[in-house]
C-alpha cells in the first residue's frame, strides 16, 4: 500500500478544505493508496504534465499526482477542478 504526501502546504490546505466539505474524499484517497494507477479513474497526463497522473475525487474535484514506486509514495501536487490541468 502506498502513502500519500502533499507536495507543499498550499496543496495540503486545499485538500483539507475539500475533505472538510466532502468527507467521502477520504475514502477515495484510501482507495487510491491501494492502486494509484487504476483506482478513481486514474489516468496518465500528457503535455506539460507528462509523467504525472490524475484521478477523480468527487463530482468536479481532481487530484494531480506523481508516484514513487520505490518508496511507495503518492505525491499529490494539485487538487481542484479541471482548471488545475
Amino acid at each position: 500500500m502506498y502513502k500519500i504526501h502533499t507536495a507543499n502546504r498550499k496543496t495540503e490546505k486545499i485538500l483539507r478544505a475539500y475533505i472538510n466539505q466532502r468527507p467521502d474524499i477520504r475514502n477515495k484517497l484510501d482507495i487510491l493508496k491501494m492502486d494509484p494507477r487504476k483506482s478513481n479513474g486514474a489516468h496518465k497526463l500528457h503535455g506539460r504534465l507528462y509523467n504525472k497522473w490524475a484521478c477523480w475525487l468527487g463530482s468536479n474535484i481532481r487530484a494531480v499526482y506523481s508516484i514513487d514506486d520505490e518508496k511507495k509514495i503518492i505525491f499529490i501536487e494539485a487538487v481542484g477542478t479541471h482548471k488545475i490541468y
